[in-house]
């Protein structure tokens, strides 16, 4: 069973209306995450912040091996969603005891991709907003081509930072996993949590493919 120590950064005492909450929404993700996968030790650091924007509610990272990082807007924080946002850093944690995030941009849709169908495997519902973005027609034709990019402007594909919507990156890699689980029946996110990304190579080819016989049969409008 995973060992693991909640930290709150409560000095100026902005998390204390929610505390109470946020413990009992840690315990129940992380126990809900440990039916799914073998969770490593891990730190969970969770502290507040002043974010208005439509995702500042909650905001989490897992940036090293063993650490998540939680960000919360107190009087915008709601216990199921920051349970479900602790759950997708679980999946990560996961990964970062195989392959790591990584540094490639495929890489970095697999691990975004897996993390959002960890998810869906042990909370349900629909897919998270940035998951379930429409990516401009090319996207995927353009993630193709730079796949194996260790330069890749990260905050383009997944941020919103340039020509691309916010969240291509994340959508596109939930659409790679799941035509890679359509596939390989009998696998899950769970048990793929820690799988090279190059597998799923195969899943773009096909998902680009699909889109570039989509888009010529679209007529064009005179």
């Amino acid at each position: 069973m995973s060992v693991w120590t909640l930290h709150f950064l409560n000095a100026r005492l902005e998390l204390t209306p929610v505390l109470s909450e946020l413990r009992a929404a840690s315990r129940e993700a992380v126990a809900r995450a440990s039916d799914h996968a073998d969770l490593p030790d891990f730190d969970l650091v969770v502290r507040p912040q002043s974010d208005r924007s439509a995702d500042g509610a909650v905001q989490g990272q897992c940036p090293a091996p063993g650490v998540i990082e939680i960000a919360v807007t107190p009087d915008r924080c709601d216990p199921a969603h920051y349970a479900r946002v602790l759950v997708r850093q679980t999946a990560h944690l996961v990964r970062w005891t195989g392959p790591g995030y990584g540094r490639s941009l495929g890489e970095a849709l697999v691990s975004e991709g897996l993390a959002g169908h960890f998810v869906l495997q042990v909370v349900g519902g629909q897919p998270d907003a940035l998951d379930a973005v429409r990516p401009a027609q090319g996207a995927m034709r353009q993630a193709m081509n730079e796949w194996a990019r260790r330069d890749h402007d990260h905050a383009r594909w997944f941020n919103g930072k340039g020509d691309l919507r916010k969240g291509t990156g994340h959508s596109l890699g939930h659409q790679i996993v799941a035509e890679h689980l359509a596939q390989n029946p009998g696998v899950t996110a769970a048990s793929l949590a820690t799988a090279p990304a190059e597998p799923f190579r195969q899943a773009l080819r096909r998902l680009a493919a699909a889109e570039g016989q989509a888009g010529a049969e679209t007529p064009s409008e005179e």
